[in-house]
């Protein structure tokens, strides 16, 4: 659900875990002693600046960290305040799952907001469990949550480059060299891609499993830890897949080279065996006299005889040199 000035969503909730949907009203008035509270901001709406600039509190250094249009993953923690910036892979319809998609998160223990300026379905999976009664409990929760659900949906785009692989591979055995050429690159930038992000997202949950505010409980930064282990094996497994897309670029390379050393080795073969007929029917077709047969009827199969024996003696050579 998106509200018209720019908020996806909003909820109260409390250590229950069952959350209930507010507006723009309910949320300008909430107190700490009313609950928790998640804020879900479009980034590109008007009215999701002017809020965070004039009424959230937050210092406007955060604020444009909230607002910024490129963002790399990394982590911030003042004090009870932490600034967590995250990426998720892109999972909406026609969208190319590599062009992830950023979310940045704030809190102080109280409330959090989130920002975001597309769809992303671990958001959608909180809102769920919230509206469900199923949700986070706390705070702490609910970025161990956030950043769990992110590195979960990460594994099926991972498990496809390795899969297309492994395709490819077989492609490249049964000499498929056009359909190889043309989805490897695809495979190899995706993996590039992925990987430039995952690495520091693998570095900033590490960061925060470490070093989080005093609200996160110790069960919540080893869920941290979890997810910063199942995404350093995702590096690893796109580190392989880059490798192995390296290694069959350069056996598609290697095919594609013998495949022409053989064709002008065949071609160096044809010409070497004409090279010498060429020479007696150029030497024959020279328009002076005493050129011998040119009186005699049998003279232009004389011709073709001595020219069938030079390629055999030809032949010979060349199976007795294993030139063939």
């Amino acid at each position: 659900m998106q509200d018209s000035n720019g908020l996806f969503r909003a909820y109260f909730f409390d250590s229950s875990g069952k959350g209930s949907t507010v507006g723009w009203p309910e949320l300008r008035k909430w107190q700490a002693d009313q609950g928790l509270l998640w804020v879900d901001l479009d980034r590109l709406a008007p009215q999701t600046r002017s809020w965070l600039e004039n009424e959230s509190g937050l210092d406007p250094i955060i604020c444009e960290a909230l607002l910024t249009e490129e963002t790399r993953p990394r982590s911030l923690t003042t004090g009870d305040n932490l600034l967590v910036i995250l990426r998720g892979v892109n999972l909406n319809p026609g969208a190319d799952p590599e062009d992830m998609v950023s979310v940045r998160l704030w809190t102080d223990g109280h409330r959090v907001i989130t920002v975001r300026s597309q769809r992303m379905l671990a958001i959608e999976d909180i809102s769920e469990q919230l509206a469900a009664g199923d949700g986070p409990t706390s705070i702490g929760e609910f970025v161990a949550a956030l950043a769990g659900r992110l590195v979960e949906r990460m594994r099926p785009v991972v498990d496809s480059i390795q899969d297309e692989l492994d395709a490819l591979e077989e492609d490249l055995l049964e000499g498929k060299n056009k359909e190889v050429r043309s989805k490897l690159s695809g495979l190899r930038r995706m993996s590039v891609i992925l990987r430039r992000y995952l690495a520091p997202q693998r570095d900033v949950i590490s960061r925060l499993s470490l070093d989080s505010p005093r609200w996160c409980a110790d069960l919540h930064k080893a869920q941290l830890r979890e997810s910063a282990d199942r995404i350093t094996r995702y590096v690893e497994d796109l580190d392989a897949s880059r490798e192995r897309a390296a290694v069959t670029q350069e056996e598609l390379i290697a095919r594609t080279q013998d495949r022409m050393n053989q064709n002008m080795y065949v071609l160096s073969l044809v010409a070497a065996i004409f090279l010498p007929l060429g020479f007696v029917t150029g030497l024959l077709g020279i328009n002076v006299g005493g050129i011998p047969g040119t009186e005699s009827p049998l003279g232009f199969l004389v011709v073709c005889l001595i020219m069938g024996v030079i390629v055999a003696v030809e032949l010979v050579l060349l199976f007795v040199r294993k030139w063939f």
